[in-house]
């Protein structure tokens, strides 16, 4: 009853508009039929777990019974998160607050949570600072995010309290980026999302992604950013950047710069950063760490304790059709 119980749930939510979207854009970029795209949609969903947004990212159009069954869907996704994570202790990940005081060391920047300070502490905050990173206090896919230039500090007390009606939780100074990571994509801090497991089999780094933002202020992909593969043993970028829209890049659209094979700077302390941080919390078994890079070494972004499930889909990154699911399997049983 498990995926068929999940399948109808999600069935009830469905937003079929969107899936007729869908196959519609399918259609135009593969020439199977719509009513074909729109059957095999509902298929994966009842077999994989797969939405209409997987099957789209992952390209299912074109795999076979075999490789869909490799792919990381939604339904498969939270699985993994519901055995793995207690929903009990979510919160240190989720409160935005709560991870950059448990994590300070990581963070390594300094931060104010604006409910738990007066106009009187932001306004020391904010003196001396160039522009600084606002965050709703919950969230994800940078959602809400908003970056401050000096020249609107104004009145503290006013600008406090607008950050606060418009849901902003807490106010970070910038972090300054690897000018080798600047070179991608200069607008945004480009962060790598490293996914750590603590299985049943074995414990350590089951992904690791270099986040590219292209124009925006995020580099997320739901804001229009750019993915590439990183080799876990090297630091590396070893496969081209790809985006949710399918796009796939050699090089960068906006700065040119080759994206295959650069080297992250400081991987192994990055690494071995998240390592140790999956011991925090242990309830949290699976936990999806963005890392940005500075010229001293590597800091915490955030954490996820229900990680995207997107960028480990793109299909520019699995030529062969065989997803990440096994990756998995050598930490746990699936």
């Amino acid at each position: 009853m498990g995926k068929l119980g999940y399948f109808f749930r999600r069935l009830r939510k469905m937003d079929f508009p969107a899936m007729l979207r869908t196959a519609n854009l399918l259609h135009r970029k593969a020439g199977k039929p719509r009513l074909w795209l729109m059957a095999d949609m509902a298929r994966c969903g009842l077999r994989y777990g797969a939405g209409y947004v997987d099957y789209k990212i992952a390209e299912f159009y074109r795999l076979t019974p075999k490789q869909r069954a490799t792919q990381i869907t939604r339904g498969v996704s939270n699985g993994i998160v519901a055995r793995m994570n207690d929903k009990a202790h979510w919160h240190f990940f989720d409160n935005k607050a709560e991870f950059n005081a448990l994590f300070a060391a990581q963070v390594n920047r300094d931060w104010i949570d604006l409910a738990a300070s007066d106009a009187g502490q932001f306004a020391a905050f904010l003196r001396g600072k160039g522009p600084v990173i606002c965050k709703p206090i919950e969230g994800s896919s940078g959602q809400g995010i908003q970056k401050v230039e000096p020249e609107t500090f104004g009145d503290a007390a006013k600008l406090r309290a607008r950050l606060l009606s418009e849901g902003i939780g807490i106010a970070e100074e910038c972090v300054v980026q690897h000018p080798a990571l600047a070179a991608l994509c200069p607008t945004s801090v480009n962060t790598i999302r490293i996914a750590t497991l603590l299985g049943d089999k074995k414990e350590g780094i089951v992904y690791a992604y270099l986040r590219i933002g292209n124009g925006a202020v995020m580099d997320n992909v739901d804001c229009g950013g750019i993915a590439a593969p990183v080799d876990l043993q090297s630091g590396a970028l070893c496969g081209v950047g790809a985006d949710k829209q399918g796009n796939a890049y050699e090089r960068h659209p906006m700065t040119g710069a080759r994206i295959p094979g650069t080297v992250i700077p400081y991987w192994k302390e990055a690494a071995d950063m998240c390592l140790a941080a999956s011991k925090v919390v242990p309830q949290v078994r699976f936990v999806a760490w963005d890392v940005a890079i500075t010229a001293e070494g590597p800091v915490f972004i955030e954490g996820n304790s229900f990680p995207s499930h997107a960028i480990p889909q793109f299909a520019a990154h699995f030529p062969d059709g065989i997803g990440i699911l096994p990756r998995f399997e050598a930490f746990i049983d699936l």
